[in-house]
């Protein structure tokens, strides 16, 4: 278990790369990133001239540019997740530079779980050594900087309910993207079936 406290610290500015800005079957989305790897993902979003804004305020001075090296083929493989074809990010290269330990640990805890597995928000915290701190982790969640490639939206509610989701679309976009995974609820039984739409 690593050594971390639930409280978050201040934030650290980000060494700015590039971003790019891409359309998906589900609506149009957003990477920035460092030398580092990737720091800012938006999810779908209706207009490219939003999912700019967003990127533009974390990265005032980025310019917009095709990723190279081991983030060459990230739109690629999100245009493929959105059209519904199982896709693996654990290996995408992060830049989590000034954001709290804690988040970490569950960010890094999140990538373990894999397409189509879910988990609920005390189960999560609980398997990091904080089984007390779920109000936290629905706080890490709402602001994970880098939602899909750390699959924030397989974490669940008690009791398999949806939980809440901060990206565009709210909890329907939660569900789109848990559909699409043909996921179940960590507590589902065998006659039970997956998130619809």
């Amino acid at each position: 278990m690593l050594n971390v406290s639930p409280k978050a610290v201040g934030s650290v500015p980000v060494s700015f790369g590039g971003y790019q800005v891409f359309e998906t079957a589900f609506g149009f989305c957003g990477a920035g990133w460092s030398e580092a790897g990737l720091a800012r993902f938006i999810l779908p979003a209706p207009d490219a001239g939003s999912v700019e804004r967003l990127l533009k305020r974390r990265f005032p001075d980025g310019n917009a540019t095709q990723p190279t090296g081991a983030l060459a083929n990230l739109a690629v493989a999100v245009r493929r997740y959105f059209d519904g074809v199982q896709q693996d990010f654990s290996r995408v290269p992060l830049d989590l530079s000034g954001i709290s330990p804690f988040h970490q640990t569950l960010y890094t805890a999140m990538r373990g779980l894999s397409y189509g597995e879910t988990t609920t928000y005390g189960a999560l915290c609980e398997s990091v050594g904080f089984p007390k701190a779920t109000r936290e982790t629905g706080a890490a969640m709402g602001k994970n900087p880098i939602p899909l490639i750390i699959p924030c939206h397989r974490v669940l509610a008690a009791g398999g309910k949806i939980g809440g989701f901060s990206a565009h679309g709210g909890i329907t976009t939660k569900q789109k993207m848990l559909a699409l995974e043909n996921a179940r609820s960590p507590n589902a039984d065998e006659a039970q079936g997956t998130f619809a739409f």
